[in-house]
């Protein structure tokens, strides 16, 4: 009986027996030193995808209403943001001067209904270019939200826009 007791014990709680702190579960500890380093970083301007996350439903119109504080603060802001160069975007494979950021290098996401929040576009200034490559990216420049919409006024392509200075 205490071989069952003492098994149980150590597979029930196994916070109290590893001598950690039963007062706070250490997932939840984990979360809030991530969720500081990312905070530390954003104020830094070393941004991510998700940090320009707003709520729109897919095929919503845009407003600027949207937009959180967070993500309105970054605007004029210097930057940087890792993701991928979207190949359907350019038209050479080197000395590439302006192209669209996307958080991944899936193109099944992108087209119609695709989520604003997921692409950046670039356009790299200073005589800055840089050369197609299928590895992520990281971009710094200076952050601005502006609107970009499809030539026949049918909604919006994208709403963020990054002028680079450095493609690493």
């Amino acid at each position: 009986m205490k071989v069952l007791l003492a098994s149980l014990t150590l597979f029930l709680l196994p916070g109290l027996c590893l001598g950690q702190d039963s007062g706070k579960p250490a997932d939840s500890a984990k979360e809030e030193r991530d969720r500081r380093a990312r905070e530390s970083a954003f104020l830094r301007g070393e941004i991510t995808f998700d940090d320009l996350k707003f709520d729109i439903e897919k095929d919503q119109p845009f407003e600027r209403e949207m937009l959180t504080e967070r993500v309105e603060s970054l605007h004029e802001r210097t930057v940087q943001i890792r993701g991928y160069i979207l190949p359907a975007t350019l038209f050479r494979e080197t000395n590439i001067d302006e192209f669209v950021l996307v958080r991944d290098n899936q193109e099944c996401c992108f087209g119609p209904g695709a989520a604003l929040f997921d692409c950046v576009i670039v356009n790299l200034v200073n005589g800055v270019t840089t050369n197609f490559t299928t590895r992520p990216v990281t971009v710094k420049g200076k952050f601005r939200i502006k609107e970009f919409l499809y030539p026949d006024g049918s909604g919006h392509f994208a709403v963020f826009h990054l002028e680079g200075v450095s493609v690493k």
